[in-house]
């Protein structure tokens, strides 16, 4: 158990972060989701909506902490090259 104030506080504010973080996470799954739901579909216009709709998602992910570069720089490319094969 923290024994500090500055524990405690850690421990408040962590339970916050995570909150916040699981929410941001939440929503790029959400958008990308809507890009493979497209892809699934067979829709290539929706799809090319909802990709560039997931783009700037995924980089406000990268920008806010919450997801490495590397990881939204692989989706992206994955996802790109499965609507261009549509």
């Amino acid at each position: 158990m923290a024994n500090t104030p500055q524990a405690r506080k850690r421990i408040r504010r962590n339970a916050r972060r995570a909150e916040i973080n699981g929410a941001r996470m939440s929503r790029i799954r959400g958008f990308v989701k809507k890009v493979e739901t497209a892809i699934a579909g067979g829709d290539k216009k929706d799809a090319a909506e909802a990709l560039q709709a997931a783009q700037p998602e995924l980089a406000r992910g990268v920008a806010r902490g919450v997801m490495h570069k590397n990881t939204a720089a692989r989706k992206m490319s994955r996802l790109s090259k499965r609507v261009a094969a549509l």
